[in-house]
């Protein structure tokens, strides 16, 4: 039998580098909790009965699913990373979506918004609400950086 998540945490996290926008990146993910797991990216559907939860720590090497959204960049950039999701109001289950860009958060929740739009579309369906988690960032000069926000599965 195949595993189905019962329960979820959202995450996010953002830092800046002067070495490499891989070690912005990686500061990000300990920002957000999840630097010393081994994430695996999964698409996004959220399974009828999951609820969310507060986040939790991991265990240093878990195998770990999760819908992840990251944008990195370089000096005098603005880049934005986000999450969002919702539950179908008929209760049979729910969506993720993830977005990133080279621009401000409010671009990009505009543009998840018409993403999470475009899913209840294609299904026939509606959400009862939409929950957002995203993350912005200015780079400054001399340095690289990372943001991100992860839903992060558990059974």
């Amino acid at each position: 039998m195949l595993p189905i998540p019962t329960k979820f945490f959202v995450t996010s996290g953002k830092a800046v580098s002067k070495v490499s926008d891989l070690n912005a990146f990686d500061e990000a993910l300990q920002n957000a909790g999840l630097a010393e797991q081994n994430i695996v990216s999964v698409s996004s559907v959220l399974p009828v009965g999951i609820k969310p939860v507060r986040k939790r720590d991991l265990p240093m090497g878990a195998i770990t699913h999760c819908v992840l959204a990251q944008q990195r960049g370089g000096e005098g950039e603005t880049v934005s990373a986000g999450i969002a999701y919702g539950f179908r109001d008929d209760g049979f289950g729910g969506y993720v979506a993830e977005g990133h860009m080279h621009g401000t958060k409010n671009s990009l929740r505009e543009v998840m918004e018409w993403k999470m739009g475009e899913m209840a579309k294609l299904r026939g369906i509606k959400f009862r609400r939409i929950d957002y988690r995203i993350e912005e960032l200015s780079i400054p000069m001399d340095h690289y950086g990372a943001c991100l926000a992860a839903l992060v599965f558990l059974a």
